[in-house]
């Protein structure tokens, strides 16, 4: 699978964009200003993702590499 299938996957799973997530993260801490916190891990992101929005771990962790800057 692609990394663009999984993004859209996500959106039409959760009706939220890797900029949704981006602003929902920010929110819990996860981000500053857009930029991942150092102290994040990608497991504290992804027991997040798995947790409020039924995300398995593959979506999840495309989150997290858009989180990290990948956009492809």
């Amino acid at each position: 699978m692609s990394f663009q299938a999984y993004i859209d996957n996500i959106k039409a799973k959760t009706g939220k964009s890797p900029e949704d997530f981006k602003k929902l993260a920010e929110k819990k801490g996860f981000l500053k200003k857009g930029e991942l916190l150092a102290t994040v891990k990608a497991g504290q992101i992804v027991e997040w993702l798995k947790e409020d929005f039924e995300l398995g771990h593959g979506h999840a962790m495309a989150i997290y590499a858009t989180f990290k800057g990948k956009t492809e």
